[in-house]
């Protein structure tokens, strides 16, 4: 199976994507006027989705490599992923915010979530581009 090298342009834009996503949500975070605990959980919040989505993008990505990942784990990324958005949703929901700080917040989450998976995916790439390694399924060496 023949992999295709990921362009420097799309690599880039990826971590443009992450940086302007995360840095934007933690400024509007710093620059909030809530009390620590609350600034808190949005950190978390924010944290747990990036993790529960880069851990979903590895697991798809290990199964189509023929890696094996066991259904218990892949569960948990989906579930953690759901949970950290629906915390986020309900968060948002019932905070004393302007609509328009809440769509900042939303908004700069989503875009924090799919730069990491973006960034996941070029780092796997390029790991295998350098490495040369190939999927178990293949007779390459």
């Amino acid at each position: 199976m023949e992999k295709k090298q990921t362009s420097i342009a799309f690599a880039g834009a990826s971590w443009v994507i992450l940086i302007v996503g995360v840095g934007g949500y933690l400024i509007g975070l710093w620059r909030a006027e809530m009390e620590l605990n609350e600034k808190g959980y949005y950190l978390l919040i924010l944290l747990y989705g990036l993790f529960s989505g880069v851990s979903i993008q590895k697991s798809v990505r290990d199964r189509l490599e023929g890696i094996p990942v066991t259904d218990l784990y892949y569960g948990l990324s989906w579930a953690s992923l759901l949970a950290s958005v629906a915390l986020l949703t309900i968060g948002l929901i019932n905070a004393d915010l302007l609509p328009s700080e809440k769509g900042f917040y939303a908004f700069g989450f989503i875009l924090a979530l799919f730069g990491a998976i973006c960034v996941q995916k070029n780092t796997r790439d390029a790991e295998f581009e350098n490495k040369k390694i190939f999927s178990p399924q293949t007779n390459e060496e």
